[in-house]
Formats: C-alpha cells, structure tokens, sequence
C-alpha cells in the first residue's frame, strides 16, 4: 500500500521500486514487507466488512427496539401481543415520513409470510380499519373505551404490516405542504415502495420471507400498482436485495367505477336481490361514469344497498353474522361512523398516541386525526 503511494508519485517507476544502488538484502526485506502489507490488507478487508454488517444488524436492532409497543391502555394481558409502531421517513428533504403499526405472527414468526395492508378510500386509515377495527389480536371493544382479543386475527398465519398512506392519511404526515398537491396513484406507489425499502433496512429479518400486499376499496389500485413497482424494480436488483414478492390480495376492490357498479347491479339483480323494476330503474338513471354518485343515480343505488341490509352482502346464501354491538360484529351501512366514533372516543384517553409512537413532534394539533382524510386526496 505505501509502496504503491511512494511509486505514483515518482517520475520514473522502475527506479521508484528498485532503486540501482540499493542493497539486494535491503530491497528483499522491502519486498517482503510490502508482501505482508498487501496480505494483512486482504486480510483487514473481509473484517471491515464483518464488523460494519455487525453495526449495521445492531443499529437496525435498536431502531426496532425503540419502536416496540410494549402495552397499550387497555390492552388485555394475555395472550401476549408482539408489536412495533412508529414512523420511517421517505423524502428526507421534504421531511415526508410515514406512520406503521407492525404485528408479528401469534407463534413461529419467523417461519410465516410477511404481509403489508393497505386500505382505501382514498384516504383511510390502515391503522383505524385494517389494525384497530378488522385483522389484528387487539381490536377496539364495542363501546370504544378499551381492547379485546380477536381470536380470528390474520397473525394466527403471517405477520402483519400496516401502513398509513399516502402522507396526510391518519399520523402520516409531510413538512412539506405541496407534497399534498402531488398526491396521484403513481406518487402513493413510490412512496409505499421507499417504505418497504427503508422498513426493510429497520427490520432485516424479514427480507427473505415470502411478502404479500393486500388491502380493500381504493386499495384496488394502490396493491396492484405497488406490486407491479417491487416486480419491476426487482428485475434490477441482485437476488439478495429483492423484495421476496409472491402475490398480492385485493377484496371488495374498486377498480373502474363503470364495471364496479354495473357488477354489483347485475349481481343483485341475478341473484333476486332486487327487483325487476328496481334493476330497470337504476338501469335508466346511472350511467356509472363516475365513483361519485348524484341525483336520481345515487338515490337508486341507495334502494338497491338497502335490499342488503338482512343479507351478508359478501355471501348472500350465508345467514348474516351475529350482530351484536362489538368489535367483532358484522358490517352494516353506519360501519364507517360506528368505526370513527368507537376509534375517537378510544384515542381521547390518554397514552394511546404515546405508546404507538405517533404524532412525536406534535403535528397532528392542528390537524385532528381521523379514520378517513377524503378531502387532502379528492
């Protein structure tokens, strides 16, 4: 190594190195140590490596530490419930970072799928649906004022991840005002795909492991469109750095609002949900151009949603769930405002924000969290 710096600074290389009147004993013990040098460099070099990988792995065991929720208010006891929440920036110069609540599987996590939720909207919370209202151990209780156990929780199977998006949704926030002004299905792709980028660097062990996206609503357009970015991207990366994809999951997904509506309408009116004459009607004032409904259109629609009202509109040969006034209830047309109010009464005691590591620096004061931020993304 020395000798290669001494000899780029000579004129002459040849002299550099082998100086005519050098001692041959001298220059032998020179090229000796120069030998041993390179040894000893080629030798340091896979330690360098070893001890950075080491601080990396520590480093990223920290950061997961710091993110552990240990208990939250009202959080059941028993069974133990594995979780980390907190926040993992995405544009370091817009200060755009995003808010995750992560649940790792009931028993062998490390041998299970990871899975990442989106909800839609656009514009709700993953948090407020996915987590606290649908798949995770703890959901909020009927009355909003605690936790219970969900026994048919999706940890029983994989490991779950839910993400607020895009900035703006739920404790997901930005310091940069006109990044609400950008907000497009591309724009939420790349900022979901830096999150897993980044979320992978915080928790390494679970890059290898299967990887699944699934959401609902919206999410028809956020899952495909962020899978397809991890397939490509993949494409580019060496096997080690590739997002371990294998599919993804889409339920009750909107997609274009035409054949959204028209499938519904059809659906119904094939399996005598609705009447001939209602079926006739809807088809003579919708032209379902639009997600929006209006006028006649959305008064007609109305009708038809309210044929399901004693039907489970997800499997209409089924007797409909219990419905008894809890977490675990089944769904009904008020779900969404039921959903909201249970979740703000739950957030007004004091603890829960702190515990999830959500809204650190205090942001959200002047913009109240809710389940769904419409307005910011329509």
């Amino acid at each position: 190594m020395v000798v290669a710096v001494v000899c780029a600074r000579c004129p002459h290389a040849e002299l550099c190195t082998n100086p005519p009147d050098e001692d041959p004993v001298i220059r032998a013990g020179r090229h000796s140590m120069a030998a041993s040098s390179a040894v000893i460099l080629r030798l340091q070099r896979p330690l360098f490596t070893i001890i950075l990988v080491v601080l990396s792995v520590a480093a990223a065991r920290g950061e997961q530490e710091g993110d552990r929720v240990a208990l939250l208010p009202g959080q059941p006891r028993s069974p133990p419930v594995s979780q980390f929440a907190g926040y993992v920036t995405v544009n370091e110069r817009n200060g755009r970072t995003l808010f995750y609540w992560f649940f790792e599987a009931e028993t062998s996590p490390a041998d299970k799928p990871l899975l990442l939720w989106l909800n839609g909207g656009p514009g709700c919370s993953s948090v407020g649906y996915g987590a606290a209202s649908e798949l995770v151990p703890l959901l909020v209780n009927g009355n909003g004022t605690g936790l219970e156990f969900n026994k048919f929780a999706w940890t029983r199977e994989a490991n779950l991840l839910f993400l607020e998006s895009p900035v703006g949704v739920g404790f997901s926030y930005s310091n940069t005002t006109s990044d609400q002004d950008n907000i497009d299905d591309g724009f939420v792709a790349k900022d979901s795909y830096t999150f897993l980028v980044n979320w992978f660097r915080r928790f390494p062990q679970y890059k290898s492991h299967d990887f699944y996206i699934a959401g609902e609503s919206y999410a028809g357009h956020y899952v495909p469109q962020l899978a397809e970015m991890v397939y490509e991207r993949n494409k580019h990366l060496e096997t080690n750095q590739r997002i371990n994809l294998k599919g993804f999951i889409v339920g009750n997904a909107v997609t274009d609002a035409y054949y959204d509506y028209k499938g519904l309408l059809e659906f119904a009116w094939s399996h005598s949900v609705i009447s001939d004459q209602l079926y006739k009607h809807v088809k003579t004032v919708c032209t379902f151009r639009t997600i929006f409904l209006a006028g006649e259109c959305a008064h007609a629609m109305g009708l038809v949603y309210t044929q399901y009202d004693k039907i489970d509109i997800y499997n209409v040969y089924a007797p409909k769930c219990n419905t008894a006034e809890s977490a675990l209830s089944s769904s009904s047309k008020n779900t969404v405002e039921k959903t909201a109010k249970k979740l703000k009464r739950l957030r007004m005691f004091s603890g829960y924000e702190k515990s999830l590591h959500a809204n650190v620096s205090g942001w959200i004061k002047d913009r109240r969290w809710s389940i769904c931020s419409f307005s910011q993304l329509l």
